[in-house]
């Protein structure tokens, strides 16, 4: 951008929930021209971005280094996401071709965090056992019956910002809590609820819910081994990664009873089905998903747990005000570190 010319963002993905946020951001930002597409932002979709001095971006399909070389061509190097999640970016390229990358750390906690609850709550009750019944004509109790939270040993792998809001809510309704994670919380590390290894995390849990970054040493944590040392009858939330989670374990976990049930807001692959219709459950490409969602102790929403009118505004606002903070040339406390 040059001095007195116009500032220029170009944004990707934008749905339409996000747009009238967008207009909103844009009238108390009069000097910025944004234009967008609902495309994500990909070497087909580059080229959209000409002459503009910032991205903004939102998808859960990797960035490909061939995009970024296109941006780089444009002499695009301001890119911020309206994620928190930044696994889909190779450091690698972005510090290659000169990037700045921002994110927005916390938009969607408590938004998580309920909706880890909601999963844990209908597995517990064995709700989806109960609908399955009564569309056929089944109004009876027996055999099927619930479990209270109350009674239940649940670890909490992850302790950050989605941990700590799934902890609080857990202790509020009663239950034991046990905690991993590599940094430790210090109010965690009062109250006691470390356990010094995952074995202890996974001998002691009824319910194991997972809330932490996907990383090279994160990516399929919970494989055949984890499984297997864990309880008999373990209920297994996910609403973190899809990655963190090897579903050909999962579904092996399932059929030895091993695992007892699963809530899943995210899924390997998912990229391949959400955010598509496919009227039908045979449509669905993937056979993994598709034996999942057929089954009636695993409820999968569709990557849906950030999705509150309060996360997308806040999701929106964040990105472009931190777009237009890197194009000015400050330093946004959004910054992402790519030396990490």
């Amino acid at each position: 951008m040059t001095g007195g010319s116009t500032m220029k963002i170009f944004a990707y993905g934008i749905r339409d929930d996000e747009k009238l946020v967008l207009e909103e951001w844009k009238s108390t930002n009069p000097g910025v021209e944004v234009n967008f597409t609902g495309y994500d932002l990909t070497s087909d979709s580059a080229f959209l971005a000409d002459d503009a001095d910032g991205i903004v971006t939102m998808q859960n399909a990797h960035y490909s280094r061939d995009a970024l070389e296109i941006l780089n061509k444009l002499g695009i190097h301001n890119l911020s996401t309206r994620t928190t999640n930044i696994a889909n970016f190779n450091f690698k390229d972005l510090k290659e071709l000169g990037f700045k990358l921002t994110n927005v750390p916390d938009y969607c906690a408590s938004s998580i965090a309920e909706h880890v609850i909601v999963l844990m709550g209908q597995l517990l009750q064995q709700q989806p056992q109960f609908t399955e019944k009564m569309h056929q004509g089944d109004f009876t109790l027996s055999p099927n019956i619930g479990q209270s939270f109350s009674s239940q040993t649940i670890g909490v792998i992850g302790t950050g910002r989605t941990g700590l809001a799934v902890i609080k809510l857990l202790q509020a309704l009663g239950s034991k809590v046990i905690a991993y994670d590599i940094e430790h919380n210090s109010d965690l590390e009062t109250q006691g609820l470390y356990a010094d290894h995952l074995t202890e995390l996974y001998q002691k849990s009824d319910v194991i819910t997972l809330q932490l970054p996907l990383t090279s040493n994160t990516r399929y944590l919970i494989n055949d081994s984890a499984i297997k040392q864990m309880k008999p009858g373990v209920i297994l939330i996910n609403c973190a990664h899809g990655q963190l989670l090897d579903t050909d374990a999962l579904i092996k976990g399932l059929d030895s009873g091993q695992i007892a049930g699963a809530g899943l807001d995210v899924l390997d692959d998912e990229t391949s089905v959400f955010g598509k219709i496919w009227s039908s459950l045979k449509n669905i490409p993937n056979g993994d998903i598709r034996d999942l969602l057929q089954r009636n102790n695993v409820v999968i929403t569709p990557h849906n747990a950030f999705y509150t009118q309060t996360a997308v505004r806040k999701m929106v606002i964040t990105a472009f005000d931190s777009n237009k903070a890197l194009i000015e040339g400050k330093t946004p406390s959004t910054i992402v570190d790519l030396d990490k």
